[in-house]
């Protein structure tokens, strides 16, 4: 199975149509007929049902699909590292994000080092912590930052300077706007607005034997979106401090959860990665900014 030809399969399943993917492609028709159909009898299954004027994946084309992605940004990669080997004003890095505020201190080490180096080009992926570690396991992403303890015997790692704090987020109209701090009495019987991981962690650590008396109303991946909804009066929302804007035109408050609930943050890597010129500075960096100060 070649690279070439999954790029090919890409294409169409993209396009959803052989004479639009061909142009794409820059090939011809025939070509590109000639190598999906060699594709399928390789697989010996069959990955398009095609229509009058369209082209739909089959169910093992769908999967092909899937892992076809992961493939091609894999073999993008590693030509982007080699060609970076000998390039000494830049290269390529690769981060799945958190949703944090303390990225402000990734940016400002992306910053310093882009000065430095100006070819630096960085591709930003966001999402919870099993979204990008399963990134990081395929070698998709040199660097991750999670928002939970590393799994030491996969990766190493190095802690953020500050950590993040758990609050209420509500209407500023809310009678519970009138508190300086939330309480677990608070929360019961709210509709909660959070994240499958805050709940069923952080959340639940810090609830304990009360637990129970909160009600997750609905589940957000993303802090803003989950703002929009107690914008119309859908839940109340525990999320970090500095997500969503929650200055005095916003309609918004935040207060903090008390007994206070701060997390730490941490930058990760895969055990014995080999790292690009580039990744190499950075993560020197990264270690000096990050060292404790004596």
């Amino acid at each position: 199975m070649e690279i070439r030809t999954l790029r090919y399969f890409l294409a169409v399943a993209r396009e959803e149509n052989m004479t639009r993917a061909a142009n794409v492609l820059h090939v011809t028709q025939p070509t590109l007929s000639k190598a999906l159909k060699s594709l399928e009898d390789e697989l010996g299954k069959k990955l398009f049902v095609r229509h009058s004027f369209s082209i739909a994946l089959t169910e093992e084309g769908a999967l092909l699909r899937d892992r076809a992605e992961d493939l091609i940004t894999m073999a993008d990669k590693i030509e982007k590292e080699f060609l970076s080997l000998d390039e000494i004003t830049g290269g390529d890095l690769y981060f799945g994000l958190a949703e944090s505020y303390q990225i402000r201190y990734l940016a400002r080490e992306l910053r310093t080092l882009k000065e430095q180096y100006p070819g630096l080009r960085y591709h930003i992926t966001s999402g919870d912590t099993e979204q990008v570690t399963e990134k990081l396991d395929k070698g998709l992403l040199d660097f991750a930052v999670i928002c939970d303890a590393p799994n030491t015997r996969k990766y190493e790692s190095l802690e953020f300077p500050e950590g993040d704090i758990w609050g209420l987020i509500m209407p500023a109209d809310s009678p519970l706007a009138n508190k300086e701090e939330i309480r677990i009495e608070d929360l019961a019987g709210l509709p909660l607005l959070t994240s499958e991981q805050g709940w069923d962690g952080d959340i639940k650590e810090w609830a304990g034997e009360d637990f129970p008396k909160l009600h997750l109303e609905g589940s957000f991946r993303l802090a803003y979106n989950a703002s929009m909804f107690v914008k119309e009066g859908l839940g109340y929302q525990l999320s970090f401090r500095n997500l969503v804007d929650v200055s005095e035109d916003s309609g918004l408050v935040f207060r903090p959860l008390i007994p206070r609930l701060e997390v730490k943050l941490y930058l990760i890597w895969n055990r014995y990665q080999a790292f690009t010129p580039i990744a190499e500075r950075f993560l020197k960096q990264v270690r000096n900014s990050f060292a404790p100060k004596e």
